[in-house]
């Protein structure tokens, strides 16, 4: 990687910043203008931007910080001592004109492929729906098991939170249950899996309510045709800070619309007309950070879906959050022609 793929100017988006940080796979990024140093901004930065209402279509210039850390040319020795001093893992060097030379990178921030810093945090899966999008696939197989390369999509999952120490699933399953149950219980996978029975639907949230008495502390719930890629031990630690009920997931996406889109003023005349215009905004991923009070608070028997869980807390003025993330750290199986799209962003997250 050439140290310019980290440059972005000032006009760059909210929106296109986060794109860039996935292609670069870095988490941070240097504002510049004729490589002369302006700012920096960071996936924390734009996570603030975000939070305090701010738009996905704002330039970055809103979000940045404008008082960078930086070391002069001269002084490049001391850069070490100088990012433990200020626990910062990306330092750019500059020279007396302020122009970035070259960026010294203290240790890489990927995760490691395995560590323990959810080793207390189960996972709760549903895995109970029909998978009527994927039709004629859920045919032949259940949802959670139908596969992205060579592994079904259930175990990407599973390996996903296991690569932060994950250690204790809880699949709730339904339809095609005994074949979901017989395929991994002849893996031999490296972490614990507890299956519960649903033996009527009750939509993504009521079968929480069959989990009463088995889980009493935070724990992550997942849809079972999703994978989020972003580091999820970070947003269980904002989850905890906030002190909220209920951390959402959710994606920065961007959508064109594939017409002009029409106005219309008084009298049916035209007031304003936008061609294919661009829609920015955050989406629900369908992975949560959840309150152990949430299942005590589900009433059995009853089909509910997860988000209907949300809007009953957010009515009665308890804490719901958000974490967002870029759209390419979300991947949706939830229709057929997303199955190859999920196989190549997984192969290439694999090779990297």
């Amino acid at each position: 990687m050439k140290t310019e793929d980290m440059f972005i100017e000032e006009t760059l988006t909210v929106l296109q910043t986060m794109q860039r940080m996935d292609v670069v796979a870095k988490k941070i990024l240097f504002v510049v203008k004729n490589k002369k140093l302006l700012a920096t901004v960071t996936d924390g930065d734009i996570r603030r931007w975000i939070l305090s209402n701010g738009k996905l279509d704002a330039p970055i210039g809103c979000a940045a910080n404008y008082h960078p850390k930086y070391i002069m040319e001269n002084e490049e020795k001391k850069a070490s001592a100088y990012m433990d001093k200020y626990g910062i893992e990306v330092l750019p060097v500059v020279n007396k004109e302020h122009e970035i030379m070259k960026i010294i990178f203290e240790k890489e921030s990927a995760v490691a492929n395995y560590t323990n810093e959810l080793s207390d945090i189960p996972v709760v899966i549903m895995a109970g729906g029909l998978g009527t999008r994927l039709y004629p696939y859920t045919k032949i197989l259940p949802k959670p098991l139908i596969p992205v390369g060579d592994v079904p999509i259930i175990e990407h999952i599973m390996n996903e939170f296991n690569r932060y120490g994950c250690q204790e699933f809880y699949l709730i399953v339904n339809h095609k249950k005994n074949m979901i149950k017989a395929y991994l219980n002849e893996r031999n996978l490296p972490y614990k899996i507890t299956y519960v029975d649903e033996d009527k639907p009750l939509g993504t949230g009521g079968g929480l309510g069959l989990l009463k008495g088995q889980i009493k502390s935070t724990f992550i719930l997942s849809n079972c045709d999703i994978i989020v890629k972003e580091n999820i031990a970070k947003i269980c630690k904002l989850h905890k800070e906030k002190e909220q009920i209920i951390t959402m997931v959710c994606s920065a996406q961007n959508f064109t619309i594939p017409y002009g889109v029409i106005e219309l003023g008084q009298d049916g005349e035209l007031k304003e007309m936008r061609e294919k215009p661009s829609l920015s905004f955050l989406t629900n991923t369908g992975c949560y950070i959840v309150e152990a009070q949430v299942i005590d608070e589900v009433e059995n028997e009853k089909a509910v879906d997860f988000p209907d869980i949300i809007e009953k807390y957010k009515s009665t003025g308890e804490k719901v959050g958000i974490y967002p993330i870029s759209e390419n750290l979300w991947m949706d199986m939830g229709q057929i022609d997303e199955l190859t799209k999920m196989e190549l962003t997984l192969k290439e997250s694999e090779r990297k």
